[in-house]
């Protein structure tokens, strides 16, 4: 077992971890670049993928989490080399790059930015234009013209605490695979791609069971236990910003390699445990079985399978220094492409009759994992009674339909499928510590939809 304790050495912060070594400082730098580096990685995507404004962002996003060095923080968005540089009074700087068609990358000490020769832009229109006109959901913002689904929208953007705001960005509602109602937040729109945190971790699901379905990967062992999150690896959100996942996401160029060396807490399939370092180590393992060995080749890939059948039009998956995709959470694509995503799987993993997912992928996808609220990838409403371990949240939304299971992302991340509805709700935003209100929401939804096929 390891303790940590926080000392105050010189007015800094250092903290001790105490293990079979014995006791050792973690590097109060390690701190620092933690800070700077979410801090660059993050306006990176606010400028170069989102395209909205980078200090806003920072207001809304980041400086909530940092209020300790928030004060100390400096960053400069340069537009024309499109990288970020954030320091903290100077020091400890860190650099994100953005690269086309593959978002942007932190760049580590001396490293050089790894060539990407012959990727174009994800989408190569501005993305805060009405729509686009190739688009089958439309060129315009659809208005709901209920009046009930319209009072929902509302309800997602209403802020009933000021002090913890949902700053919901995009909400999209699927009906019968319909576009029947969207809204945006100021200086967002239809084609805006925002950061989709772990919602990420279904767009790997998809991309492990396409790779199933062509026969390039088994589904079983390994596989199945890190889509389960029951591979024993530990829970890797805990104990501050010096946790396995920050140091995975902040301070390593080869984050497969890295979360290969954090040892099991557990036998495989005996503990459920939620780990970021397993879904990294799932997405090298579906490229490697697909032969793709860089950046380059894991983003065709995704793309050719996945994202261009689905309609995906502005999604980026981001990918570290050694090539490999962010599967755990560093997928961007607009509110209407993450709910064209929760379509294919409302419809068993078949797009315009061609079949992605095998047969059976979906039905697997949302089964009950040991005892918890998870299935392999997504989670469910099959357990609303207890809570995640260390989150304290709860497993599911018990204001809607058992069948009902959802993605879901950090910061208020959602798309809700509900097969006995037909219903898909996709919601994006930023509520870094208040509630999102999203159970409520598609439960108002889903009765305005009973009261119009009710009505004469």
């Amino acid at each position: 077992m390891v303790s940590r304790s926080i000392k105050i050495v010189g007015g800094v912060v250092v903290v001790l971890v105490a293990g079979a070594a014995g006791f050792h400082a973690l590097s109060v730098g390690d701190l620092f670049r933690t800070a700077t580096n979410s801090v660059s990685r993050s306006l990176c995507g606010a400028a170069f993928i989102s395209h909205v404004d980078p200090d806003r962002l920072f207001r809304e996003e980041q400086l909530p989490n940092m209020r300790s060095i928030g004060w100390a923080l400096r960053y400069d968005v340069d537009s024309q080399r499109r990288e970020v540089r954030t320091t903290v009074l100077g020091a400890f700087g860190a650099r994100a790059v953005y690269r086309d068609g593959l978002g942007c990358l932190l760049i580590h000490g001396n490293e050089e930015v790894p060539d990407v020769a012959g990727l174009g832009p994800a989408s190569t229109t501005d993305v805060n234009d009405a729509g686009d006109v190739s688009d089958p959901m439309g060129s315009v913002v659809v208005e709901p013209t209920d009046p009930a689904i319209r009072q929902a929208l509302d309800e997602a953007f209403s802020e009933p605490d000021p002090k913890n705001p949902r700053l919901t960005k995009g909400i999209v509602v699927l009906h019968d695979g319909k576009l029947i109602a969207e809204r945006y937040a100021p200086g967002y729109g239809p084609k805006t791609p925002i950061w989709g945190h772990s919602l990420s971790k279904s767009v790997t699901n998809a991309v492990v069971g396409i790779l199933v379905g062509q026969g390039r990967l088994r589904r079983d062992g390994t596989v199945d236990h890190l889509l389960r999150m029951d591979s024993g690896l530990p829970f890797d959100e805990t104990d501050g910003p010096l946790n396995p996942m920050s140091r995975m996401f902040f301070l390593e160029s080869d984050m497969a390699r890295y979360a290969a060396t954090v040892p099991p807490g557990h036998p495989p399939g005996t503990a459920w445990a939620y780990s970021n370092l397993g879904y990294v180590l799932l997405s090298r393992m579906a490229m490697d079985a697909a032969g793709a060995r860089d950046a380059v080749a894991a983003e065709r890939f995704v793309r050719s399978e996945l994202f261009t059948p689905l309609g995906m039009r502005h999604a980026v998956i981001e990918t570290d220094g050694a090539g490999t995709p962010v599967g755990s959470s560093h997928v961007y694509a607009s509110t209407r492409d993450f709910a064209r995503f929760g379509q294919l799987y409302l419809d068993d993993g078949v797009v315009n009759g061609q079949r992605l997912l095998p047969e059976g992928w979906v039905s697997y996808s949302h089964s009950q994992t040991l005892d918890t609220g998870y299935g392999a990838g997504f989670w469910t409403n099959l357990v609303n009674k207890g809570s995640v371990p260390v989150w304290d949240a709860p497993w599911g939304l018990p204001e809607l339909p058992k069948d009902m299971y959802f993605a879901r992302g950090a910061f208020g991340q959602y798309i809700v499928i509900v097969p006995s509805e037909r219903l898909v709700v996709a919601r994006l935003g930023i509520s870094i510590h208040g509630g999102t209100g999203i159970g409520e929401v598609v439960a108002r939804i889903i009765t305005a939809l009973h009261r119009h096929d009710a009505s004469p």
